[in-house]
């Protein structure tokens, strides 16, 4: 199968994806990364533009299936709007299997492109552990300060660790 061609699921009993391949009209078990193409769908599907972020359990389900599988570290931002509502998610830089460096300046550029009235920062460990490090804290307080200046509010920090993700907000670090 092409990386380009268009797979339709089809689930026969739990934890087993069937896909179609188009050019045969048969199916067959999904192979790992047509897996992810069906979930990326679902993701997109399920957290459109203007979906309510009201509840750390919502941005933490969408960022770890968009980020908990990554083999180097990302950072994103979900742009809201004033009543919590994604107007966009960026990923916006990238680095190595334990860092990234992150940039307050382009965090507030995108905030404002975007005019957002808050954020929900998220970037993940590739080692799994979603424990944040002393540098998430000191960039997390970074972030703040410079989109406080512009009168965007920062709503949480999660931090992706495999399956699991760790709020700053729940841990009382904003």
């Amino acid at each position: 199968m092409k990386p380009t061609q268009e797979v339709t699921p089809l689930m026969s009993k739990p934890g087993t994806l069937f896909v179609q391949d188009e050019a045969t009209g048969e199916y067959r078990r999904a192979r790992p990364k047509e897996i992810v193409q069906v979930a990326e769908r679902a993701i997109h599907i399920l957290f459109h533009q203007g979906t309510p972020m009201n509840h750390v359990q919502a941005a933490r389900q969408f960022l770890s299936t968009q980020m908990a599988t990554r083999e180097r570290e990302v950072f994103a931002c979900l742009f809201l709007n004033t009543k919590h509502r994604v107007l966009q998610y960026e990923e916006l830089f990238f680095g190595t299997i334990d860092s990234a460096a992150v940039y307050p300046r382009e965090v507030v550029k995108r905030a404002l492109h975007h005019n957002a009235a808050a954020v929900i920062l998220a970037h993940n460990h590739p080692s799994g552990d979603p424990e944040p490090s002393r540098a998430d804290q000191v960039i997390t307080a970074r972030l703040q300060e410079a989109l406080r200046w512009v009168e965007v509010r920062v709503l949480d920090h999660l931090v992706i660790g495999g399956t699991q993700a760790v709020s700053l907000a729940e841990r009382g670090m904003l």
